[in-house]
């Protein structure tokens, strides 16, 4: 028997999971000794239904419910598009291996090479700000530049907001599910898990196909998300969160954890300030990023110079006019003193050159644009 069926028949059984998993492992020293030879006192703490699963197995072999699972499953992945990736695999992330308890199987869709990918886990709150989540494209837009792959775990908010700047950086991106593979969650990223497809990412589990989401999952997931990385940047998070689960974990595993810091009126903020005084690196660049993790990878400006563009008067004054928030077009107008005609052809120039972005009601800067702002002479485009 193959690793990979023994290693599946063992986390089928109910209530093995991959704590117990891996104590068989120290044991017996292969995943197919110890289903053959599980002890009798492990056993008896497993659920009714595993033991008599685990019986049939010894009394039927390959036409046991339990085998005949296994090849199942491993057909409706071949036919879904699925790879399993085994802890023996020369190819298992080998930063996620050095964790305490790493899953023993991952389901992947996507290309495997991407896994071996230096990766930064970007997380936050679901009900970010939006300069929160200005942020958080920002950021993972200007790390995946630089080469990193962005992992987060396509929750609304922050999450979602990091894996589209990965995408809008033509970088690579990797969601962890706290589901099955096969089901997305939440259904309104259904459509960004197709795009991260598309693009060349990948869509990670360590759940079995049509696993629904259940909050039990979600520590497992958030636990996968920070071994995978060599760094967790957080961008916003209440004070109790699992985004700042995340984080912990991350200090746990022996990753390096950012924070960007925000205003102290920000609820949103308290997360991570309370990261910081714990010793989490505030960043306010993505440049920190790099430098912190010993500047393994160059800077997107170190091997992309950009020519400058220069701001005329108008648009420096719009863009200080929108230094306070964000801006409807009535404010823009009654701050700039430009016409409505005029307004909207600087407005939508600027969008074009990224500094600023349009939302629901108005304007507000990008993070390049709040750059400029402070530069107060040009930026690169």
């Amino acid at each position: 028997m193959d690793a990979l069926t023994a290693s599946m028949a063992l986390l089928r059984l109910e209530g093995l999971g991959p704590a117990r998993y891996w104590q068989l492992l120290d044991h017996f020293g292969s995943p197919d000794r110890a289903l053959l030879q599980l002890p009798q006192a492990m056993l008896s703490k497993l659920p009714v239904r595993a033991q008599s699963q685990w019986r049939e197995f010894c009394r039927l072999g390959a036409q046991s419910e339990l085998l005949e699972w296994v090849q199942g499953e491993r057909a409706r992945c071949v036919q879904r598009g699925v790879q399993l990736v085994c802890h023996s695999d020369s190819d298992y992330p080998p930063l996620l291996m050095e964790i305490s308890r790493p899953p023993p199987l991952l389901y992947l869709r996507g290309p495997r090479a991407i896994l071996a990918l230096p990766q930064i886990a970007i997380v936050g709150a679901r009900r970010a700000t939006s300069a929160g989540l200005d942020n958080a494209r920002s950021f993972a837009m200007e790390l995946a530049r630089s080469g990193f792959a962005i992992t987060s775990g396509l929750a609304l908010g922050v999450d979602a907001a990091a894996h589209r700047g990965a995408l809008r950086g033509t970088g690579a991106t990797i969601a962890v599910l706290g589901s099955g593979v096969d089901c997305i969650y939440p259904r309104q990223n259904r459509a960004l898990a197709d795009e991260i497809l598309a693009a060349g990412g990948a869509i990670l589990s360590e759940l079995p196909l049509e696993s629904g989401a259940e909050a039990k999952n979600f520590p497992r997931r958030n636990r996968i998300i920070s071994g995978l990385s060599m760094g967790v940047l957080l961008v916003e998070a209440a004070l109790r969160s699992g985004s700042l689960i995340t984080a912990r974990l991350a200090l746990e595993q022996n990753r390096e954890v950012f924070a960007i810091p925000g205003s102290i009126h920000n609820p949103m903020a308290r997360g991570c300030h309370h990261l910081i005084r714990e010793g989490a690196t505030l960043v306010e660049t993505s440049g920190d990023v790099v430098g912190q993790l010993g500047g393994l990878l160059a800077e997107p400006s170190a091997t992309e110079p950009a020519p400058a563009i220069l701001l005329d008067d108008r648009q420096r004054r719009l863009l200080l006019a929108m230094q306070g928030g964000p801006r409807s077009i009535e404010q823009l107008a009654g701050e700039t003193g430009e016409g409505p005609g005029e307004l909207m052809a600087l407005l939508l120039q600027m969008e074009l050159e990224g500094l600023l972005e349009q939302l629901p009601g108005g304007y507000q800067l990008t993070v390049r644009g709040a750059a400029c702002c402070c530069e107060g002479e040009g930026v690169a485009s």
